[in-house]
């Protein structure tokens, strides 16, 4: 298995925003070859930002991969507009395969 997994630090006050372009887009991923599991994590809160997680678990780190160059990918990223102020830079990609 992999765990992909992107970490975004999100401006403070844009949170409910960004939960809700998580929650409300397509993300195409259930007919997605090789696809197990998805979650959004919430971590803990500084000064300037709140920092979040997506979190996807694949059969394989060839499956994650040929999905990021999938039109279904392309589809989904297309939605992940938000509003100025939102984003607090790029997000921070983790892949991990799993051990045991």
């Amino acid at each position: 298995m992999f765990i992909a997994m992107n970490r975004f630090r999100i401006g403070l006050g844009h949170e409910g925003d960004f939960e809700a372009l998580w929650r409300n887009r397509e993300s195409y991923l259930d007919d997605v070859p090789g696809f197990k599991e998805f979650h959004l994590l919430k971590g803990p809160t500084t000064e300037e930002h709140t920092l979040y997680a997506s979190h996807s678990i694949w059969e394989s780190r060839s499956h994650f991969e040929a999905w990021t160059q999938s039109e279904a990918f392309r589809k989904a990223h297309a939605q992940a507009k938000a509003p100025e102020g939102t984003y607090l830079g790029h997000p921070e990609f983790e892949g991990f395969e799993v051990v045991m």
